[in-house]
């Protein structure tokens, strides 16, 4: 489990948008603000840049701060994501990809993912992608 950047003493809730550290509290936050060293985006002049010879300026890693390393999904089972039908079929939905922004524009993403996981549509979506991500069956129906 991972703890505060800032008070090493909670979990953290929140990811610092220019460097992406995570925080616990707004108290921390404000801790953390003044020191922060924002993480720079990869330069597209830069000849030495290998993003430069791609026409997606961003990778994985430029995408997830190094301490993320637990909420990182390999690159091939991401593939496979992008590759499954069933998936595909569930995106058709537009009730989903509503659903999708809305957790993706939430401020509190926590209280919009609860929330999310009490819609049907979204807990068999979320199945099929830790499915296919982890190899197993999964079902958030279960009062485990």
């Amino acid at each position: 489990m991972q703890l505060c950047s800032v008070c090493t003493e909670q979990t953290p809730k929140y990811k610092c948008p220019a460097c992406k550290i995570r925080y616990c509290s707004l108290v921390c936050y404000k801790t953390h603000k003044d020191a922060c060293l924002p993480i720079q985006p990869p330069s597209q002049t830069d000849p030495e840049n290998k993003a430069t010879n791609s026409t997606d300026p961003w990778s994985i890693e430029d995408l997830l701060h190094e301490d993320d390393s637990i909420d990182k999904v390999p690159m091939d089972k991401l593939q496979l994501l992008g590759q499954s039908k069933e998936l595909q079929d569930f995106l058709c939905n537009p009730h989903l990809r509503q659903l999708l922004r809305s957790i993706d524009d939430a401020e509190s993403k926590e209280d919009v993912m609860r929330a999310a996981m009490q819609e049907p549509l979204f807990v068999e979506f979320s199945n099929c992608c830790l499915k296919i991500v982890n190899d197993q069956e999964y079902d958030f129906n279960d009062d485990e």
